[in-house]
């Protein structure tokens, strides 16, 4: 099957993905750095900054991956839950605190998250719980994302926000033929070098190519009744910052 083929419904692009990040979860890390020149890590504090004053709140982190965000947000002293649909990547979550590597955050602020293995789609999580949802490359990885903002909208409380940071497609044809070129050349010399298999990061720019440009997400976050619903652009707009309010 072609990685085309494979992203071309709601019920393929689920199996895949399951798969992919399966196969990638151990260098899921390294591969952030790379593919970011490092600059990951302050895209995912500028994020958490936007949910400041973070005391007493409690977050939930979506596609949580192995716990970047949701460390950050602890140490801001959150009660955070961090959920993903990768079991190894929620077991390297926890070993990070066993271990002490969230450096992020100080200990006892790592206490203060839990990890759960879930679905963005049915969230395990009850009615109007949470004050602040967080998701760094989540919804452009969601096989539903009109079904998974349902969820985040119902598991808010009033007046609690959503934060999301993830790719974005530029506007121009020429910039976003030189991203996506970018993204499907390193991609696919990393899929080749970390897994001999070129698919494995080519999976990035096949996937933006299917997810809605910012402006599109506020439109869905909007229709979905979430209520100043606006984005903000992360590295000239390459990335951005979407956040909503329910």
């Amino acid at each position: 099957m072609t990685l085309r083929s494979a992203l071309s419904t709601p019920a393929e692009k689920a199996r895949y993905v399951r798969g992919l990040f399966a196969t990638i979860a151990d260098r899921y890390d390294l591969i952030t750095v790379v593919l970011s020149y490092g600059q990951d890590a302050r895209w995912k504090r500028r994020l958490v900054a936007r949910g400041e004053p973070l005391e007493g709140k409690r977050v939930l982190d979506l596609a949580c991956g192995t716990g970047d965000i949701a460390f950050l947000a602890a140490a801001g002293g959150a009660r955070v839950t961090g959920l993903d649909l990768t079991p190894r990547m929620i077991e390297l979550a926890r070993q990070k605190i066993m271990w002490g590597e969230a450096s992020a955050s100080r200990a006892g602020d790592r206490r203060s998250v839990e990890f759960l293995v879930g679905d963005m789609t049915a969230l395990p999580i009850a009615d109007g719980s949470v004050d602040l949802v967080t998701t760094g490359y989540g919804l452009r990885n969601v096989p539903d994302l009109e079904r998974a903002i349902a969820e985040i909208r119902r598991v808010l409380k009033p007046g609690g926000r959503l934060l999301s940071l993830d790719f974005n497609r530029p506007s121009s044809r020429l910039v976003r033929a030189a991203y996506h070129a970018y993204l499907t050349a390193v991609g696919s010399a990393l899929g080749w070098l970390l897994h001999r298999d070129g698919d494995t990061y080519r999976y990035i720019p096949e996937s933006l190519r299917r997810y809605p440009a910012a402006d599109a997400v506020v439109t869905m976050l909007r229709e979905a009744g979430f209520s100043n619903a606006r984005w903000h652009r992360v590295l000239g707009g390459l990335l951005a910052i979407h956040e909503a309010e329910r």
